[in-house]
């Protein structure tokens, strides 16, 4: 469902794009609900709305932005308002993000084995994008249990305030540990059109999953990042290695 988010869309607007041509040939409306085998009036409904733009420029043509993320993130930094805020701001970019869907959606498989429910269960999903200097870089999607979750802060719109930590704390669970993994893939259809990616370009996927001190999944986080707009840097615990 994520995937093929806008192509209806589109396609709506690929067709008005298509009666506005064949106006613009000399047909009447009448004429072009009968080729489509339609009435008049359907036809006076598909062409609201706008039509088909142009592509999105290349990703030469718009301002090139690097942002950094750090792995492990500092367990201050991830407490904070937001994440991505704070360490866009440390690297002396403006940030910018913006919510996408709150809801329910069924659990693909990797959320599902990280959050211990079965595959295509219904799952709380708050997903927004975020922007670096005007330009979107990351997808990230917060997955909670419904069973857990369902009716408290966390299922409502918009941005929980002051931070998703706090409202999870208040609800009696304290952090136990976390698991975090990265996959490069190409992009799907919807993160390429919403991060406006050049066809071919590929996504990091930051997939961190934690659970609580008895050990109940309780927030797993999907982050889509540009691969192009970002540089990840590791830390490595003191003391517990060797040159």
């Amino acid at each position: 469902m994520t995937e093929q988010q806008g192509i209806t869309e589109e396609a709506a607007r690929i067709r008005r794009s298509a009666i506005a041509e064949a106006r613009e040939a000399g047909q009447t409306l009448e004429e072009i609900a009968k080729a489509l085998g339609v009435t008049p009036g359907r036809v006076s409904q598909m062409r609201k709305g706008p039509v088909a733009k142009a592509p999105t420029p290349p990703a030469s043509q718009r301002p090139p932005v690097i942002v950094q993320r750090a792995l492990p993130t500092d367990p201050a930094t991830r407490g904070s308002v937001s994440l991505f805020l704070v360490e866009a701001e440390r690297q002396g970019i403006t940030p910018g993000r913006k919510m996408l869907y709150v809801g329910l959606e069924p659990a693909a498989e990797h959320i599902a084995a990280c959050l211990r429910v079965q595959p295509d269960e219904e799952v709380i999903a708050r997903r927004k994008m975020m922007t670096a200097n005007d330009v979107p870089v990351r997808i990230a999607t917060s997955f909670f249990r419904n069973d857990l979750f369902g009716g408290t802060r966390i299922a409502e719109p918009d941005f929980v305030k002051p931070s998703l930590q706090s409202a999870i704390q208040a609800l009696g669970y304290t952090f136990g540990h976390a698991e975090e993994t990265l996959t490069a893939r190409p992009a799907t259809r919807f993160e390429a059109d919403t991060l406006q990616l050049d066809p071919g370009e590929w996504v990091v996927q930051v997939l961190r999953a934690s659970y609580s001190s008895e050990g109940t999944p309780i927030h797993t986080l999907e982050t889509i990042c540009s691969a192009n707009r970002h540089i990840f840097t590791i830390g490595q615990v003191g003391g517990l290695d060797e040159f």
